[in-house]
């Protein structure tokens, strides 16, 4: 006789969990290659480069040494001396070692601040569209998420109007996103200066997602954390996959004030106890060592940037902003009187090209679409004309 098996009971906070549309659009791609259809990837928002062979040798290097072992929860205290010297450098503020954390990958410390942080009804102001983890988050401890909406007239930057309209006595936290995914836009120094003074001398913190931030094709990379008072204010977001081609190597950081980042490595502890000790190691290479292969990529991606824009712009239906930074182009869509997903839909499954629906990044995000580039001029252009072939026969 065979037994019932329960209902699973889940706690109800895990019905306020989203997720990332990316990685759901790559198993259905992945899906339809199997069934032998030809299938052109811009929907996942991976560099297809190899990772520098300098990192891979100091990895393997590591492991030959016995870097097999559990670290720091906070992470190795070399590889945050070379982190805390990077960021000095390139924010133009003095950073320690003890302001550092390292895990695995970005998303954690997403993850880690908003519970260290946000009480339930407390308020977090996000940009709209954006990467989907924050909202997931911010919905996931029970805060009230409160967008600000990316305008497309404003080259998808925030209106610092609203935003200071937006901050009220419960807003809790401020997250910004430059270069921005899924958009491209990227904030200028006099951006970060009126967003600054909106928030002014208010208790709010602010999580600076700079993982991007190698990667800027026009202008230059500016942070909060650089503006005076904002110092103790701001936990910036970066790591390695991005910059490095290291998605798969799972590392990222945090830089906060040293009391919040005890409070952080505590929660590593409680749940992943440290980052692989050998991909630290290759860290410190990435970091310290030869740089060229950063900008080859950056300019890399900035060629199949305009490739695509030039080449979408000419398509019936399509009209695209040309990104200033990342690795994404976010053309509107609205001219074709398709939604947003039904549209990303016919092209997966019509014309063999995988992309995402704007409304993945939130509900302004409609009459959108988000195209990755980080893929081969000669795969970006076989999508170029299959878009094209496709619009002919349906728009």
């Amino acid at each position: 006789m065979s037994k019932t098996i329960p209902g699973l009971r889940l706690a109800r906070r895990m019905s306020r969990l989203g997720t990332e549309t990316a990685f759901e659009v790559l198993v259905k791609a992945r899906a339809l290659e199997r069934e032998g259809k030809h299938v052109v990837h811009l929907e996942i928002g991976e560099p297809d480069f190899a990772t520098p062979s300098n990192i891979v040798d100091a990895a393997v290097e590591a492991l030959h040494k016995g870097w097999t072992h559990y670290g720091p929860s906070a992470g190795l205290p070399d590889l945050r001396q070379a982190i805390a010297d990077e960021v000095s450098r390139s924010r133009g503020v003095p950073v320690s070692p003890d302001e550092v954390v390292v895990v695995p990958g970005g998303k954690p410390i997403i993850f880690f601040l908003i519970m260290a942080l946000v009480e339930e009804e407390d308020e977090v102001i996000y940009p709209n569209p954006g990467f989907p983890i924050y909202e997931s988050m911010i919905r996931f401890v029970g805060a009230r998420p409160v967008p600000i909406r990316l305008r497309e007239e404003l080259d998808f930057c925030l209106d610092v109007n609203e935003l200071a309209d937006l901050i009220t006595d419960r807003t809790k936290l401020i997250i910004l996103n430059s270069p921005q995914n899924p958009t491209g836009g990227v904030l200028s120094q006099r951006d970060i200066r009126n967003i600054a003074a909106a928030i002014g001398d208010r208790d709010v913190m602010v999580l600076s997602d700079e993982i991007y931030s190698r990667l800027i094709f026009d202008g230059e990379h500016h942070s909060i954390v650089a503006e005076d008072g904002f110092k103790e204010r701001t936990v910036i977001l970066d790591g390695f996959s991005k910059t490095y081609a290291m998605t798969g190597w799972r590392m990222g950081y945090g830089v906060m004030r040293p009391d919040l980042a005890t409070h952080i490595a505590r929660l590593m502890t409680n749940s992943n106890s440290c980052t692989a000790s050998f991909t630290q190691v290759a860290g410190i290479e990435a970091l310290r060592g030869e740089q060229s292969s950063v900008e080859y990529m950056r300019r890399e991606f900035q060629h199949r940037r305009d490739v695509f824009v030039d080449g979408i712009n000419r398509i019936r239906g399509f009209s695209c902003r040309r990104p200033k930074g990342a690795f994404y182009t976010f053309p509107n869509i609205k001219q074709t009187g398709w939604p947003s997903k039904k549209l990303a839909d016919a092209l997966l499954e019509e014309a063999g090209v995988a992309c995402l629906s704007g409304t993945a990044f939130g509900e302004y995000g409609e009459g959108y679409l988000r195209f990755s580039v980080a893929n081969s001029i000669d795969n970006i252009q076989w999508a170029l004309r299959s878009i094209e072939e496709w619009t002919k026969k349906n728009l």
